[in-house]
């Protein structure tokens, strides 16, 4: 029988649900952490192979930062956009490089910008969005919303957007263009500070795996 990883030293994984979650448990898997159970189809959210010292459990993408941060979960994986946005104390460990995307501001086509007033932002990142554009030092007011930002202009709601953009079809689908990139996105893996010095030996085991299959 293989030995099993004490309680004390089994990591516990917070991962995003959805498609991104299931490539990147695959990847875990590889790298020697698998948990056959979590394949399985059932609504359970938690699952444990104690011979592998690994706890996975599912949890939505925006919140897999707050649980690694407050310590229920000792490592995640989470989108550049939320470490960004949010800054949770947490370690960045790694680029996983999936889940590739940019940052972006994005307007209707042939929109023409009036530098004599403040430009109206429509956006879910209004810290990435302030910081953006207080770095170049022009005056914004930002108007947070938190779905269907590709509506804000095209209603006069807001003369831009600041949002993600994967593919740009739902922005050419409204006549909408990106003018600026702000910064790319993608998975990176995360740390609780604390966690990581307790296990930071099963934690570097599975970068090492990681890292040996991007190779």
């Amino acid at each position: 029988m293989e030995a099993r990883v004490s309680p004390e030293q089994t990591l516990n994984v917070a991962l995003p649900k959805g498609r991104l979650g299931e490539k990147v448990y695959g990847l875990f898997a590889q790298a020697g952490f698998p948990c056959p159970s979590i394949l399985e189809s059932s609504r359970k959210l938690i699952f444990e192979n104690p011979e592998a010292g690994v706890r996975y459990f599912w949890v939505k993408p925006s919140d897999v930062a707050i649980y690694v941060a407050r310590g229920a979960a000792d490592i995640g994986v989470a989108g550049k956009d939320i470490l960004l946005e949010y800054r949770p104390e947490v370690y960045e460990l790694m680029d996983l490089g999936i889940g590739k995307c940019r940052m972006a501001v994005a307007a209707p086509v042939g929109f023409r910008e009036n530098p004599e007033r403040p430009l109206r932002v429509a956006t879910k990142f209004s810290r990435i969005a302030r910081d953006y554009y207080g770095g170049m030092g022009r005056d914004i007011e930002i108007i947070h919303l938190n779905g269907s930002i590709e509506i804000a202009p095209i209603l006069g709601l807001s003369d831009v957007i600041v949002d993600i953009v994967e593919t740009g079809t739902t922005l050419r689908e409204n006549h909408l263009e990106v003018r600026e990139e702000i910064v790319p996105i993608s998975a990176r893996l995360i740390a609780n500070k604390s966690g990581f010095k307790f296990k930071r030996a099963a934690v570097e085991r599975l970068m090492a795996g990681l890292e040996g299959r991007e190779q």
